[in-house]
């Protein structure tokens, strides 16, 4: 399909910088299957939407401080590198993407450090061990499995998204503001941010209607912010997440569908690994691995009835897959209702709840 397909107009005043507080009373546009009316609704309205037997997914995923500020030596020559950590390769090795990437070679040397760090985790290395496109590099560092761990969270910063990071700096609330109250598992480098909307009260009220909640796991990486360059969607490249489903996760999310309640997928994440993990024939099966499917009108969903998902960029992969969703249309009558009546948008915005249209 062309990508231009999916593009809308979006002011930039609908773009949130912080998120709700509380976090559950952020604004939910409900949009039912198969063209009933849109709700203006909250987000503390869920356990009154969805009906007891139903399964919440939340992806406990927890972000690290991905984003490291470092230099290049050549020589007398500095230059400043600034790396974007978006997903591990193995005990010392992670892909990142670089800016100014033309200011690197192979072979060379990335020196990080950080203000205010004790002896020892005060200075990093990494070596640049390959180039690939749009900026991605291969980086080796001098530090291995948890001591590069630790590195990493006293010398990196979090990883706001872009249409944040230009319009404020990252400050002390971002490091809980940016974290779901699920988080559990490192190794994200930008948050799951549908789940960023549930408080304890609220997942109290969910099962006490009797709606359950279970945990998977994507490490969701910064290929997420990638811009989609190709002018269709058949030449566009998804970059790989590692992702896992337990036994009793995929068991619990089976019994329950077979039970009649629905899959509710808290975020695009949650819908994928979910969907790469489902057989044709509907069943959930454990999953531990790397998933880059793309979702595009077409496809036809196997694992998730219902999505609680955030409003997304013109023209970016997310866009795509809520339409494959609910319908390219439904969603474009959707997202101009929401910006007529000032919703707000992306990481820290508001969310929508969609019922998949029915094939």
């Amino acid at each position: 399909m062309k990508v231009d397909l999916f593009d809308f107009e979006l002011p930039e005043d609908r773009i949130a910088l912080r998120p709700a507080e509380p976090r559950d009373s952020a604004r939910l546009l409900y949009i039912p299957a198969n063209d009933a009316p849109m709700q203006d609704r909250i987000v503390r309205d869920l356990p009154d939407i969805l009906q007891p037997g139903d399964v919440i997914v939340v992806n406990d995923t927890r972000v690290i401080p991905a984003r490291l500020d470092g230099t290049r030596r050549r020589g007398d020559a500095v230059a400043r590198i600034e790396c974007m950590l978006h997903k591990r390769e193995g005990e010392n090795r992670w892909l990142a993407f670089v800016r100014p990437a033309k200011k690197l070679k192979v072979g060379e040397r990335i020196s990080f450090s950080a203000e205010n760090a004790s002896a020892g985790l005060a200075q990093l290395h990494a070596d640049v061990v390959e180039k690939g496109e749009g900026g991605e590099v291969l980086l080796d560092f001098s530090l291995s499995g948890p001591a590069l761990d630790e590195a990493i969270m006293h010398i990196g910063h979090m990883p706001l998204p872009p249409y944040i990071a230009g319009k404020r700096d990252e400050d002390s609330k971002d490091s809980a503001d940016y974290q779901t109250l699920f988080a559990n598992e490192p190794g994200a480098v930008a948050a799951p941010t549908a789940g960023l909307h549930y408080t304890p009260e609220l997942v109290a009220r969910l099962e006490a209607r009797g709606i359950g909640i279970q945990r998977v796991t994507l490490h969701v990486g910064a290929g997420t912010f990638l811009p989609v360059k190709a002018d269709d969607t058949q030449d566009h490249r998804m970059h790989a997440e590692y992702g896992v489903i337990t036994p009793e996760v995929a068991q619990a999310l089976n019994d329950a569908r077979a039970k009649g309640g629905r899959i509710v997928a808290t975020g695009t994440t949650s819908l994928r690994i979910l969907e790469t993990a489902t057989g044709e024939d509907g069943i959930v099966k454990a999953f531990a691995g790397d998933t880059s499917i793309f979702i595009t009108p077409g496809y036809r969903f196997k694992a998730i009835d219902v999505l609680l998902t955030n409003f997304h960029l013109p023209r970016s992969t997310l866009f795509m897959l809520i339409s494959a969703f609910s319908g390219l249309d439904r969603m474009k009558a959707a997202y101009a209702h929401a910006i007529a009546s000032d919703y707000r948008f992306y990481s820290y915005g508001d969310a929508c709840l969609l019922e998949r249209v029915a094939r």
